[in-house]
């Protein structure tokens, strides 16, 4: 049997399309259902996508059995923060997926938490020039996790990201 090489291009659901026209972005993203069950809030994205702060409120809905954050939630943070970022800064001649994350879990609270993504302007860079020698890549991006009062990290998350370049026709 013949195996089929076939990547998915990484394109904006219609309706993700139509609702970043008619509404600015923190807005639009803080509709995502899985977020607005979990209680997860995104309180800045920069215009230039190159920063954003989530920030998550222990409430009934996020609260495990012992009364500290739900770790799926505290998870979910951070998902898909960096691919988004990606896309909107290399454009439509590029595909990008989250492929693969895991989370370290350093300290249970009870206190509100965030996390912040920040792509430099460097970094999109050295994924362009890499793509130009190389068919693929992947890179690991860790976010840390801390509480709003006291700045405590209570978790960090490593994302693997794939890139790959599309083939002009």
């Amino acid at each position: 049997m013949k195996k089929i090489n076939r990547v998915i291009q990484t394109k904006p659901y219609f309706l993700w399309d139509w609702l970043e026209k008619i509404l600015p972005s923190t807005i639009s993203f803080n509709l995502y259902p899985p977020f607005l069950g979990a209680g997860i809030k995104i309180v800045k994205i920069d215009p230039n996508f190159q920063f954003i702060r989530v920030e998550l409120k222990l409430n009934l809905l996020n609260k495990n059995y012992v009364g500290t954050h739900f770790g799926g939630s505290l998870f979910s943070m951070t998902d898909p923060f960096y691919m988004l970022m990606f896309l909107k800064n290399l454009g439509k001649d590029y595909i990008v997926w989250d492929k693969s994350a895991k989370i370290e879990f350093i300290k249970a609270t009870q206190e509100d938490v965030y996390a912040e993504f920040i792509l430099s302007k460097e970094e999109i860079q050295n994924v362009i020039q890499s793509l130009e020698t190389k068919k693929s890549l992947e890179k690991i991006y860790t976010i840390e996790i801390k509480t709003i009062q006291k700045n405590e990290t209570i978790a960090k998350v490593e994302r693997v990201l794939f890139f790959r370049k599309l083939k002009k026709i």
